[in-house]
């Protein structure tokens, strides 16, 4: 065998031996490492999607409606007829926490959803613009966050007589600012960017830039203030239905379960712990899943472990 065959048959084994490039990882896909490495977050999740299924699927296994009444139980305590037990007047336990639950998910999804949206498009385009509209978007900003706006939301809440949809618009429309300060605040880096001064001497349109450019950018910062949104508006509905203003009979969220089980804890403490229990799940599942994602998105986090 010749030197030039030993030769090419090494280089040929060398390359064989190569480790094959390895794919370059997405980085969603970084970001979902990130967050499975946080065992508590994944908790979270779990117990989040046990929640929702509970919410979806409880008033169909439910024996009874949560406005029917049954006669023959009247505060029963758990059974095998009624798994939560009855309330004072026979309603089934159960498929009232099912149902409240159910509404109170729905009306933080529709809050939280709605603030986020609103307060992205308010705060990077005041961000952008700067001028005449920053000034005018600050000024109305800072003038909402003094108005009490627990104060405006039972009074309007009361006077719609507990009605979920006018309850979920209210508090979209006195709960954007706070989240919409913030975002201007970290927008203002944003627009003195590279990309968007180029993108502004190419003639794109301002909203564009602001839908293209800026918003992407702030995208971990919205997925939290999401995820936090949902137990601010589980809470402030809780608050409202628990004074008296929020969702009223025959309609049910954890709120007014809660306030009406607080009147009975000593001698049917069923009617309280178990909505007072979905909800303090609910809260601590997005907890935590609020702080995974905190991690996962933070390049600067520890926490998430390195990919």
């Amino acid at each position: 065998m010749t030197d030039e065959k030993i030769i090419d048959s090494a280089d040929a084994t060398a390359v064989a031996a190569a480790p094959a490039p390895r794919r370059r990882m997405s980085k969603w896909e970084l970001y979902s490492k990130r967050f499975m490495r946080n065992k508590p977050a994944v908790v979270g999740v779990f117990i989040f999607i046990a929640l929702v299924l509970f919410a979806i699927i409880g008033p169909l296994v439910a024996r009874y409606d949560h406005i029917e009444l049954d006669f023959l139980n009247i505060g029963t305590p758990p059974s095998a007829e009624h798994w939560f037990g009855t309330t004072s007047a026979g309603n089934d336990t159960f498929a009232q926490v099912a149902i409240g639950l159910q509404r109170s998910l729905l009306i933080a999804l529709i809050v939280s959803i709605g603030t986020t949206v609103l307060s992205a498009l308010v705060g990077t385009a005041a961000a952008y613009f700067g001028g005449l509209v920053e000034r005018t978007t600050l000024l109305v900003i800072h003038f909402l966050m003094v108005i009490p706006v627990f104060l405006i939301l039972s009074l309007v809440s009361n006077d719609a007589g507990g009605d979920w949809r006018v309850i979920s618009l209210i508090m979209v429309l006195t709960g954007w600012f706070f989240p919409a300060r913030v975002i201007w605040t970290v927008s203002l880096s944003l627009r003195e960017r590279e990309y968007v001064h180029a993108a502004r001497y190419m003639g794109v349109p301002g909203m564009k830039i602001v839908m293209r450019h800026l918003l992407p950018n702030i995208g971990s910062l919205l997925v939290i203030n999401f995820t936090l949104g949902v137990v601010t508006a589980v809470m402030t509905e809780t608050g409202l239905s628990f004074l008296g203003f929020g969702v009223k009979i025959p309609d049910v969220s954890l709120g007014s379960l809660i306030g009406s089980g607080a009147n009975t804890i000593t001698s049917a403490p069923w009617l309280f712990y178990f909505p007072a229990g979905a909800l303090t799940l609910l809260t601590v599942s997005m907890a935590l899943i609020a702080d995974g994602l905190r991690d996962a998105l933070d390049p600067t986090s520890a926490a998430g472990g390195r990919a």
